[in-house]
């Protein structure tokens, strides 16, 4: 079976900084322990147990806000995640006298500050992202009643904004079209909104990629975490843009054979929160695939998936 190798793939320079900001932490002895992450530092499992073994504790409850989160926290030190926090985590967390140290990506740290911006200008916001997640919920943060949450048309249907002077962005890790689109219908009720696409440089490139590639592929494979949303957006593109059935896993362990009982050919990507060895693994394991061989069919992880770490340190 031929295998198609869609490059980039795997970890951005957010998701790389973030990392090395958390190893680093773990390692230097001044900080005030315990230190914590507030929820999950990038959406990939094997990473967050990782950093477990570092001593460092994850702080995820997907029914509380950032700020609940913090709540539990009461000495210390903790890490914000590369999906970014509002203001008021940060100055929550000042008031309880905690060390924090920012992950925040340098492109959701850019949106966050033109949203601001606009709204010290006197515009109203329209946020395109997905519901429960970090990011938008630090996006709405920063005024709940000047940033408006639309993930879908239903969520535009419901808006009513007075206000003339309105700014669409969005998502770091949405779709490029999918943001595209529904900006179009956003600006059909409000004509005068300005727009401005802030889909991350490293997200579209993956995302043009997989498009690119995928049709020339009878099945598309995209490693990643369920909860990752620039890896579900991949799987969704090859789907509705390419036309090639996609299918997400964690890792070589979650590969059904009879995906590929037709299959001559599949293309392999992977979440920008994916470490490279889990890629390298199921590349290999496709390389060698025959479906009529049942000898090729399962193979365990030989990885130590409990330390996935890169070297950072």
């Amino acid at each position: 079976m031929k295998v198609i190798k869609v490059t980039p793939r795997g970890f951005c320079v957010g998701v790389i900084s973030a990392l090395q900001i958390a190893v680093d932490a773990a390692y230097d002895s001044t900080l005030p322990r315990p230190i914590y992450i507030l929820g999950n530092i990038v959406h990939n499992r094997f990473i967050s147990n990782s950093l477990k073994r570092l001593g460092l504790i994850t702080i995820e409850d997907k029914s509380k806000t950032r700020l609940e989160l913090l709540d539990t926290i009461a000495t210390g030190t903790v890490i914000f995640t590369a999906h970014g926090v509002s203001d008021e985590v940060i100055n929550q967390a000042k008031a309880k006298g905690l060390h924090f140290i920012n992950a925040t990506c340098k492109y959701v740290h850019k949106t966050n500050d033109y949203i601001k911006e606009k709204i010290a200008s006197g515009y109203d916001i329209i946020y395109i992202g997905k519901k429960n997640h970090p990011e938008p919920e630090g996006a709405v943060g920063i005024n709940p009643k000047k940033v408006h949450l639309v993930e879908n048309t239903h969520d535009l249907q419901k808006l009513l904004i007075r206000n003339e002077k309105i700014a669409i962005t969005n998502q770091t890790t949405m779709s490029f079209w999918d943001v595209e689109e529904l900006a179009k219908l956003i600006k059909k009720t409000y004509p005068k909104a300005e727009f401005l696409n802030e889909t991350c440089s490293a997200t579209q490139v993956r995302q043009e990629a997989i498009l690119k590639k995928a049709i020339h592929a009878d099945v598309t494979i995209v490693v990643g975490d369920p909860l990752s949303n620039n890896t579900n957006k991949l799987a969704h593109i090859s789907e509705t843009r390419a036309n090639t059935k996609a299918y997400r896993i964690e890792n070589v362990e979650d590969i059904n054979p009879e995906w590929f009982k037709d299959c001559k050919t599949v293309a392999v990507t992977s979440g920008a929160s994916t470490p490279t060895a889990i890629t390298s693994e199921v590349i290999a394991f496709l390389e060698n695939f025959v479906y009529r061989d049942n000898n090729t069919h399962y193979q365990k992880s030989t990885l130590n998936l409990e330390n996935i770490l890169p070297k950072l340190k």
